[in-house]
């Protein structure tokens, strides 16, 4: 091989090198901006609102702690759900209830005249569970005539299109029984589509109080309370169509009641195009606005609403991937 040769293959094989060198620079670059841009997002969105995280699949009842046996003397509990033209999930919601076997549970529908098929199903299901089918004034309003005057230990209500997890009653009844102090409880969630596949999950971290008066947190669907917080601060505030579960919260922790996050999903969570939240998002805009007014004594700006949430949030993404990737068993 003479000199010249070698002298150009070797300037060759340097460019090469160089060329390799400013790929990888560029790969890591790229990688890193992927990286911010995943968590500009991941903060703009936490996971807890992200409602669908990875393609629908079946939901795998063997991912969740296993149902607990009833309490004996098990507490009584009364749930009821408000429906109106719901008929395509409303018998999944009622199934998830009854299908707990809680031998001491009063279960009502209170449906607000449907016209969808919605009465041939609650017809069909005999002595199984109360109903009542009667124009009414609202979501808010059906709650309050579904509860009223109810004798029970526990109380708590189901939307019409989501579901409880196995379990969820016992467990619940349990953590009452041996906490005598807590007042109000809710879990982690599970949000599944129009079919009842899962398409995320949401685990929250701890109460925080303060946080919860910028923003509500709390899954309603797996909240439950004891009867004399209802007896205290009263139902559900009819001139509320949104908001009206975050007040009824926000009421509860302004006169002093206990909140506890069990660590343990409860329910499920159903997105589809038709819900409510979606629909009516103006209307909770206006309704929050007014609720963050009423508990903070004033209007907070989004960014005072960011920094206020942001160390729960950041919390949030750290139970999200600690659940994720098997730190953290619910």
């Amino acid at each position: 091989m003479d000199d010249e040769f070698q002298k150009k293959l070797l300037q060759q094989v340097e460019q090469l090198e160089n060329r390799i060198a400013l790929l990888e620079r560029n790969q890591h670059l790229i990688a890193a901006g992927q990286r911010r841009s995943t968590l500009r997002g991941l903060w703009r969105r936490p996971p807890m609102w992200t409602f669908e995280q990875y393609p629908p699949r079946l939901l795998n009842m063997k991912s969740f702690q296993p149902a607990p046996p009833p309490p004996a003397n098990a507490p009584r509990i009364a749930m009821v759900t408000p429906s109106y033209n719901h008929a395509q999930y409303l018998g999944a919601t009622i199934d998830s209830i009854v299908r707990q076997n809680y031998p001491n549970l009063h279960y009502h529908v209170q449906d607000g005249a449907s016209i969808d098929g919605t009465l041939d199903l609650l017809k069909s299901r005999g002595d199984s569970i109360s109903w009542r089918s009667e124009r009414d004034a609202g979501q808010s309003n059906a709650i309050n005539l579904g509860l009223a005057g109810t004798d029970c230990e526990i109380m708590a209500y189901l939307n019409s299109d989501d579901m409880l997890l196995p379990g969820t009653l016992a467990y619940v009844a349990n953590h009452f029984m041996t906490h005598p102090d807590i007042d109000i409880v809710y879990g982690h969630r599970v949000f599944v589509d129009r079919d009842g596949l899962e398409v995320g999950r949401a685990v929250l971290p701890p109460y925080n109080g303060k946080v919860l008066q910028y923003a509500d947190y709390i899954p309603q669907e797996t909240m439950f309370w004891r009867k004399r917080v209802w007896d205290k601060i009263g139902p559900i505030d009819e001139s509320l169509h949104y908001a009206m579960d975050w007040d009824f919260i926000l009421r509860a922790q302004a006169v002093g009641f206990k909140f506890q996050r069990l660590p343990r999903f409860l329910a499920c969570f159903r997105i589809h195009d038709a819900q409510k939240t979606a629909a009516t998002y103006a209307v909770g805009v206006r309704e929050m606005g007014i609720l963050r007014r009423r508990s903070l004594g004033f209007d907070p700006t989004q960014a005072e609403i960011r920094r206020a949430i942001a160390p729960y949030l950041a919390l949030q993404i750290a139970y999200h991937y600690g659940y994720k990737f098997g730190a953290l068993r619910y």
